[in-house]
């Protein structure tokens, strides 16, 4: 199986989950990645380890690397290697027998169906038979995780899915540009309307970004990361009893990632079943 070549394009939660799921099932995955990833649930989120760091998730270690030879290498050291190329320059040269677009950024950014033998896109942004061989459905509902063989996935709405009674009120905007300060972290409880970070604009302008319901900080964007107005910077669970959801895997995560599982299964025994030529 460690011969069988994968990579994923994007580390954020969502990945992770895909990531983690097929290592624990014995597939060795390589992570392209961008060279300022701005997740949201840092705590659950690989990329993290583009900052220098190792990142390590739910027992599963991934470090950064600085090409894809070393990325190789690192696989065979038993940890993740989450290489820099957000265009995707090393996927030829790499020459994955599955590539998956995990990167979520609700429309394409450069996948292409002749990129693998099997290529899965994640949500919004993906077309089944056409830029990709799967799309996955990311919207949370009764089709979540579906596997789309021919079709896209349902559009991106912009309103997160509801968990606690509360949707739209869960994630948090940046209401100026600017650079993050934190005040409060990841895990900590707030109370609605308590400031949990700052953003120092041009000019000295400070804005403060309250809480917008009651909850658990189950993320929030790195301090001293530039943002844009609208930029997406935090994501409270109302939930205040679910603490270690905020260094877990999701639900939404596992689902998505047992659709891909599946997929990356099939294209396995396909591979196999015509000899295992490399």
């Amino acid at each position: 199986m460690d011969q069988f070549r994968i990579m994923v394009r994007g580390a954020g939660d969502i990945a992770t989950g895909t990531i983690h799921r097929l290592w624990m099932a014995g597939f060795r995955p390589v992570v392209l990645e961008t060279d300022k990833p701005s997740a949201i649930r840092r705590q659950v989120s690989l990329c993290e380890c583009v900052y220098g760091d190792a990142a390590v998730v739910e027992g599963l270690t991934a470090k950064r690397a600085i090409s894809l030879a070393e990325a190789v290498r690192m696989l065979e050291e038993g940890v993740v290697p989450v290489l820099v190329d957000h265009a995707g320059k090393s996927i030829g040269e790499y020459r994955p027998d599955v590539l998956i677009d995990a990167i979520l950024a609700k429309k394409n950014l450069g996948t292409g169906r002749d990129m693998a033998p099997t290529v899965i896109g994640l949500g919004p942004g993906f077309c089944a038979g056409e830029d990709v061989d799967y799309v996955i459905e990311t919207m949370r509902g009764h089709n979540l995780g579906r596997i789309i063989t021919e079709g896209c996935a349902q559009p991106n709405t912009g309103i997160p899915g509801v968990i606690g009674g509360y949707g739209k009120e869960r994630v948090i905007h940046a209401p100026a540009a600017g650079v993050t300060r934190h005040v409060r972290n990841i895990g900590d409880t707030v109370e609605k309307g308590e400031v949990i970070l700052r953003i120092h604009g041009s000019e000295n302008e400070v804005t403060e970004v309250p809480a917008t319901l009651s909850g658990l900080i189950r993320g929030m964007i790195r301090d001293g990361y530039p943002v844009t107005e609208g930029f997406k910077i935090a994501d409270i669970d109302p939930r205040q009893d679910q603490y270690r959801n905020c260094f877990t895997i999701s639900d939404k995560a596992r689902c998505i990632a047992g659709s891909v599982l599946e997929l990356v299964c099939a294209a396995y025994r396909e591979r196999q079943s015509k000899g295992g030529a490399m």
